[in-house]
């Protein structure tokens, strides 16, 4: 541990007893809580962005809308406006947040999808505006007290898992790791696909948790998609990320082509000035087999201009991604109890 992390400990621990104080009132029940009436579920972490709690959304809504009305309520990270808001597939991202717009676009119509920063009032909004709907599964809202809902799912990631991580600022823990006594089921997220049972098991042991109720996921990537110009053949990408943790796709995208990398904050908001950047770089190459790929959150923030920046001119695409659960059948069996449970 490097001399900075070691001076900020302090400050960890401040931190620590502000968050532990809080769930302490919540637990009492001097912080009052929301208990959601209908089915409910949060998809959640510990630590700040990064585990990929957005395909495992999609992964529960693409099961579960089949047979249940469904609908999806965030906070709406990085949007430009307050209260509550539907998000449709024409809202911008400085609205309604990329997260969500990415709902709304994979959804459309088929998925009622919904920012409020306030929880307990977005739940009550989407239950009196279609009290038809059976399931809200709630996007990064583990450590959002106010409201409880009825299961609570914590993705880690593989590579980081909050049992090796720090509070804030020394590491990413947004409170500490006792919090996970607090979820039904945790998933850890990005596991290499060559990742041995060995491997998993002590992974297992190092959680401290109900083994039973612990699942392993993997990440997919499906085909690019060119939302620019096409190519026919390509050999080199300029990868263009604005996430928390782009390394898995880099990793991917850099076994098959030639990988340059400009990465930005998660959450970015591209200027002008950006893209200028990114078209000098593609520039600078000017060969046929060269691409610009950036992730599809990305894409959420970067599709209102596509003529203005001319992105129509360049050959840009965006990279979709899925994720696959181990011990699928065991995993969705556990979920469908819980919803279909009266």
């Amino acid at each position: 541990m490097n001399l900075i992390k070691f001076l900020l400990f302090p400050i960890a621990f401040i931190y620590l007893g502000i968050t532990s104080i809080r769930n302490l009132l919540y637990e009492l029940g001097i912080f009052k809580t929301y208990i959601i009436p209908k089915k409910s579920i949060c998809v959640g972490n510990l630590s700040v962005g990064g585990t990929g709690k957005t395909p495992h959304v999609s992964y529960l809504v693409d099961f579960l809308s089949q047979t249940v009305e469904t609908a999806i309520l965030s906070r709406g990270y990085g949007r430009k406006t307050t209260g509550f808001l539907w998000v449709k597939p024409n809202s911008k991202a400085s609205e309604v947040g990329d997260e969500p717009l990415y709902y709304a676009n994979r959804y459309g119509e088929k998925v009622h999808v919904a920012v409020c920063e306030k929880r307990a009032i977005g739940v009550q909004q989407i239950q009196t505006l279609f009290p038809k709907n059976e399931l809200i599964i709630l996007d990064d809202a583990f450590q959002h007290r106010a409201v409880k809902a009825g299961l609570n799912i914590l993705i880690t990631d593989f590579e980081k898992p909050f049992t090796t991580d720090y509070l804030l600022p020394v590491g990413t823990l947004r409170e500490s790791r006792s919090g996970k006594n607090r979820a039904d089921i945790i998933i850890v997220s990005k596991t290499p696909t060559d990742c041995t049972e060995t491997t998993k098991n002590q992974i297992i042991q190092s959680l401290n948790f109900k083994s039973e109720f612990i699942f392993f996921s993997q990440i997919y990537y499906a085909p690019m998609i060119p939302f620019g110009a096409k190519i026919e053949k390509i050999k080199k990408v300029i990868l263009v990320s604005g996430i928390a943790n782009p390394k898995p796709l880099q990793e991917y995208i850099s076994k098959q082509y030639d990988v340059e990398e400009i990465r930005f904050n998660d959450h970015h908001a591209f200027s002008s000035t950006d893209i200028l950047r990114i078209h000098q770089k593609f520039d600078t190459f000017a060969e046929e087999d060269t691409i610009i790929l950036t992730t599809e959150k990305d894409y959420m923030r970067l599709k209102d201009y596509l003529s203005v920046w001319n992105l129509k001119n360049y050959p840009w695409y965006y990279q979709p991604i899925t994720v696959r659960i181990s011990k699928e059948e065991k995993f969705k069996n556990l979920i469908n109890k819980y919803v279909n449970t009266i």
